[in-house]
C-alpha cells in the first residue's frame, strides 16, 4: 500500500486525479487551511492536507514518515479521526456514500443506526447520481485502494472515531475542544426517510 506522501504526491502530480477526488469525495489539496489555531495534545503533530465544500479539513497527525491517522474537522465545531491512514480514509470517503451524514445520523455513535442512514443514503445516491459508482471504482483503481463493503467500511468508520479521545481530540487556542464527528440525530429525522 501505498505512503501518505506518496498518495498526496500522486494527487498533485495527476490533475484528471485530483478532478475525480474532488467530485466522488469533495477532498481537495487546494483547500487544507482550516482557518483558526487548533492543536492536538502536546507533542502531536497536525498537518492540515485537505478541505472540503462545507468549510472542513482534513488533517494527517503524528510525524512524517509514519502512517499517521486522519482527523477530520468540521466548520461547525466537530472533529475525530476517520482512518488510521490516508489509504484507509480514502477507502472511506471513497467507497462509503455520503460518510459525513452517516456520522451525523448516528444517534450519537450507534452503528446500527448508521447502517440505516447508509442504506437510506445509498438509495438516495443511485436515484440521484446513477453513475456514483463506477467512478467510485475508477478512483479506487487510479490510487490504488481496495473498496470494502458498505457494513465494513462503516464500521472501520466508526472504530476510527470512536478511537479519537483522548489522544486526538482537537481544541482551539482559548482551550475548547471539538465536539464528536458522531451526531446525535436518528434517521427518522429527515422525513424524507420515513
Amino acid at each position: 500500500m501505498a505512503s501518505d506522501d506518496e498518495i498526496l504526491d500522486s494527487i498533485r502530480r495527476e490533475s484528471a486525479l485530483a478532478e475525480l477526488l474532488w467530485q466522488v469525495c469533495e477532498f481537495d489539496l487546494t483547500r487544507g487551511d482550516h482557518g483558526e489555531a487548533v492543536r492536538l495534545s502536546p507533542g502531536v503533530g497536525l498537518d492540515g492536507i485537505a478541505g472540503d465544500f462545507t468549510g472542513g479539513t482534513f488533517f494527517l497527525c503524528g510525524d512524517r514518515g509514519t502512517a499517521r491517522p486522519v482527523l477530520y474537522a468540521t466548520s461547525e465545531g466537530q472533529a475525530g479521526l476517520i482512518g488510521q491512514s490516508l489509504a484507509e480514509a480514502l477507502e472511506i470517503m471513497i467507497g462509503l456514500p455520503s460518510w459525513r451524514d452517516c456520522l451525523k445520523f448516528s444517534g450519537s455513535g450507534d452503528l446500527e443506526v448508521m447502517r440505516t442512514t447508509a442504506a437510506h443514503l445509498g438509495l438516495d445516491e443511485l436515484r440521484d447520481e446513477p453513475e456514483i459508482g463506477a467512478e467510485r471504482v475508477r478512483l479506487a483503481a487510479a490510487l490504488d485502494l481496495k473498496l470494502g463493503s458498505v457494513p465494513v467500511l462503516l464500521a472501520r468508520l466508526h472504530a476510527a472515531v470512536s478511537a479519537t479521545p483522548p489522544d486526538f481530540v482537537l481544541t482551539v487556542k482559548t482551550g475548547d475542544e471539538y465536539e464528536s464527528l458522531f451526531g446525535p440525530w436518528l434517521p427518522s429525522r429527515n422525513p424524507a426517510w420515513r
